[in-house]
């Protein structure tokens, strides 16, 4: 037995009583071909080896471990491309050590102790992101959140809840509607296997959204541990004007400018009623004008998705080019009844016809369900999904613009589109891609995965629609983002640079010159 895992021996049996197994744990995305002792990284170039002695002082800390198929699952998270490393028998790139704090404290000293050696530290939750932001692409350790869960407090006059980040969707949501009668609502299609901290860490949106708003509507204030070890609290104040909105500094930066330790989240109370629609259109346009009609009328309805012809068909039963549109509120009678009759008015204008709200009901049963992701990748496809925010003047040139370029992309099978989360000024589209490579070798699926994503979001980009809008950047999208961001691009190196000088939090994002050196896949 090496020193490392010996020091770690010493430190678990003191740990052993201290942590409380959190209900639930994160989500393998798919099986290794190959036992852990033979798979390998597929991300190379600099990475940071860890010595026994700070291995020793990390467990002295926090559980930590340097287990082989621990440290395997904590590189990787659900990243399509990634699982077809795993069907290969590779993993992205393996850390060195997990720690798995349970308080603030914890996490300042496990930082603070990288810091002073310039090791770098990537946080992970549930790792249900699908861009690769949880992985560690210079080894190092990786902080794992999940013992640091549980709802904290509730302040039910206020309709503001105090949550840790480790906390998963589900053991959220039971406990304030149960206890407090009381609901975030925020429900994305990873809510099962996501933590709060990762909706936080990558600017996440709900499919409730068009009612309650994106995460980043949703967070009054946060804890974080900087680079340094230095705790902060952002303030929970309803608004404020004390120069910029610190809070929203850190949604969406990924874990890269610092670790959030503690949230409060804005509650509404639990639905008094729901009431759900559903109606076809001769085109997708005709659809996209009903959804701008009754959102700039102020009809935001909890759900408002409007799909393409083939996703309709897919799902929905739709004939020719029918589009289907699933509408479903809930809050207050009036309230709802209200939002509910601009919508239809809106539809109707526009020659739809209303049909059975049953397809709610089956949007409802389904609508978290990944095992096509899974059962494709095994028989080797190529499959994704791309969602981009575009203003409502733009959404129909780049739905078709982005399709096209899909389909146009040799060994394309399928491209898709829904609209899933509106706004005032415009909409998501998120689109849905499947091709098959020119053979089953890792590098050729590597190729046709990079041409697929290349055509769409060069696309995407090119007609007017913004990088991401919810999914976050992670390793996937970094090459596009100086692209997307132009001169602002400069803003956020800054920001790395003031807050995290050392570059210890997750390195090698946002497209970032790191200290650590360069990485590549390969």
């Amino acid at each position: 037995m090496n020193s490392a895992n010996l020091a770690l021996q010493k430190t678990r049996l003191r740990f052993q009583l201290e942590v409380d197994v959190t209900r639930i744990k994160p989500s393998t995305p798919i099986e290794f071909a190959k036992p852990a002792k033979d798979v390998s990284d597929r991300i190379v170039g600099a990475s940071q080896e860890l010595t026994a002695q700070l291995v020793e002082a990390l467990a002295k800390i926090c559980p930590t471990t340097t287990d082989l198929a621990d440290r395997l699952e904590h590189s990787r998270d659900w990243w399509p491309l990634a699982m077809h490393w795993s069907l290969a028998g590779k993993t992205a790139r393996r850390a060195g050590a997990i720690c798995r704090p349970t308080t603030t404290t914890q996490v300042s000293q496990v930082v603070g102790v990288c810091a002073k050696s310039s090791v770098p530290v990537t946080v992970a939750g549930g790792r249900s992101g699908v861009c690769g932001a949880a992985i560690p692409v210079f080894g190092g350790v990786v902080v794992d959140t999940t013992e640091l869960s549980g709802v904290v407090g509730v302040d039910e006059k206020s309709g503001l809840v105090e949550v840790l980040p480790g906390t998963f969707g589900p053991d959220l949501e039971n406990e304030i509607n149960t206890k407090h009668k009381l609901s975030v609502g925020h429900f994305p299609q990873s809510f099962d296997i996501s933590t709060v901290g990762g909706w936080i860490g990558s600017r996440g949106a709900g499919q409730f959204s068009t009612r309650y708003g994106k995460i980043d509507d949703m967070v009054a204030g946060l804890e974080v541990v900087l680079a340094d070890g230095t705790i902060v609290n952002t303030g929970v104040e309803p608004a404020g004007s004390a120069g910029p909105n610190l809070t929203s500094l850190f949604i969406g930066s990924e874990g890269t400018l610092g670790i959030v330790t503690k949230v409060w989240l804005r509650a509404h109370p639990l639905p008094q009623c729901t009431k759900k629609m559903a109606f076809k259109f001769a085109s997708f346009a005709a659809g996209v004008e009903a959804m701008r009609t009754a959102i700039r009328h102020g009809a935001t309805p909890a759900v408002l998705r409007l799909y393409d012809a083939r996703e309709s068909k897919r799902s929905h039963g739709g004939e020719n080019e029918q589009c289907t549109l699933i509408v479903l509120d809930e809050g207050t009678e009036t309230i709802v009844d209200a939002t509910c009759q601009v919508v239809r008015e809106a539809a109707l204008a526009n020659a739809a016809i209303e049909t059975e709200s049953g397809l709610v009901d089956n949007w409802l049963a389904h609508r978290n369900d990944t095992s096509g992701l899974q059962i494709l990748a095994r028989r080797g496809f190529v499959i994704d999904t791309m969602e981009v925010a575009v203003k409502w003047s733009r959404i129909d040139r780049v739905a078709q613009a982005v399709k096209d370029a899909i389909m146009k992309v040799a060994g394309a099978r399928s491209a898709t589109c829904h609209i899933s989360h509106s706004y005032i000024d415009g909409a998501c589209v998120y689109f849905t891609f499947v091709a098959e490579p020119a053979d089953q070798e890792i590098g050729s699926i590597e190729a046709k995965y990079d041409e697929i994503w290349n055509a769409a979001q060069e696309s995407a980009l090119q007609f007017g629609a913004n990088l991401s809008h919810h999914h976050g950047v992670g390793i996937n999208r970094a090459k596009y983002l100086k692209q997307a961001l132009g001169p602002a691009h400069e803003i956020l190196r800054s920001l790395k640079r003031a807050l995290d000088p050392n570059d210890v939090l997750n390195p090698g994002k946002f497209a970032l010159p790191s200290r650590h050196g360069d990485y590549e896949i390969g």
